[in-house]
């Protein structure tokens, strides 16, 4: 909808205060999709070239090279680039009309490591220049590092919308962890504010509510040690938030999901 490709059920969409034809046909919008687009036959350099002929005001193919981090490899054929590299072009390509609105999607699917940094590297640096990046993900790690704003979505409908810390708090509670050989997992269980309880080899996983109880049992009444509590990361509370059963979402979440 944002990219005019599709009409709402409902309602309306204004994409910087206009229609989105309207603001893509002035080159205010821009996307990098997860797949397609690309001509395997041309050079990256030609690519480039190409469509930024059909902008009235292209940026320079240089300088669009430069910031994507792909100068290097200008004169290599598309279908020989990696993964990585062809998707750094696709960021390339939507930087050529300097867009005030920049939509990802899945940008860093299939890429290495070293590729993801690389790329989150530039779209922040290039962030940082003014343009908002809206980009959609399933590798929760990448937007609870880069991401300054998170929108959690459970069956259309937004269940948590703020800072990476502000959604993690959303979900109470901790992960208790502890090297346990022979874990009694029904006595793990029965524990007072016990959610669930993992056994990985030697070491047992417990979500909990009263983690200070948890850890006191383990060390005062079982053999464990390398005991560790730590709060939720960015993927459990999207599981509490928008699970079937939010057992461990805070007040006002359930109430969210119905507004």
């Amino acid at each position: 909808m944002i990219l005019g490709l599709g009409l709402p059920d409902e309602g309306s969409v204004t994409v910087l205060g206009m229609a989105p034809a309207a603001a893509i046909s002035r080159g205010l919008v821009s996307a990098v999709m997860q797949t397609g687009g690309l001509l395997k036959d041309l050079t990256v350099r030609e690519t480039i070239r190409l469509t930024a002929s059909v902008f009235a005001n292209a940026r320079p193919v240089d300088e669009v090279l430069e910031r994507a981090g792909i100068s290097g490899i200008g004169d290599r054929l598309v279908g020989a680039c990696s993964g990585g590299e062809q998707q750094r072009l696709r960021f390339a390509l939507a930087l050529l009309a300097d867009p005030a609105l920049m939509v990802l999607d899945e940008p860093t699917a299939g890429m290495d490591v070293e590729g993801r940094r690389d790329f989150w590297t530039a779209i922040r640096r290039d962030a940082e220049q003014g343009r908002t990046v809206l980009f959609a993900t399933h590798y929760l790690e990448e937007a609870d590092a880069y991401a300054d704003r998170i929108i959690l979505l459970r069956q259309g409908r937004i269940v948590a919308d703020g800072t990476a810390a502000e959604v993690r708090n959303l979900s109470s509670g901790r992960s208790v962890q502890a090297t346990l050989p022979g874990a009694d997992e029904a006595a793990l269980s029965a524990l007072p504010g016990v959610r669930s309880v993992e056994i990985r080899g030697d070491r047992v996983l417990i979500q909990t509510l009263d983690s200070d109880a948890v850890a006191r049992y383990l060390l005062t009444s079982t053999a464990a040690h390398d005991v560790e509590v730590v709060a939720h990361n960015l993927e459990e509370a999207f599981l509490a938030l928008t699970g079937d059963s939010p057992l461990s979402a805070e007040p006002g979440v359930e109430d969210a999901k119905a507004t």
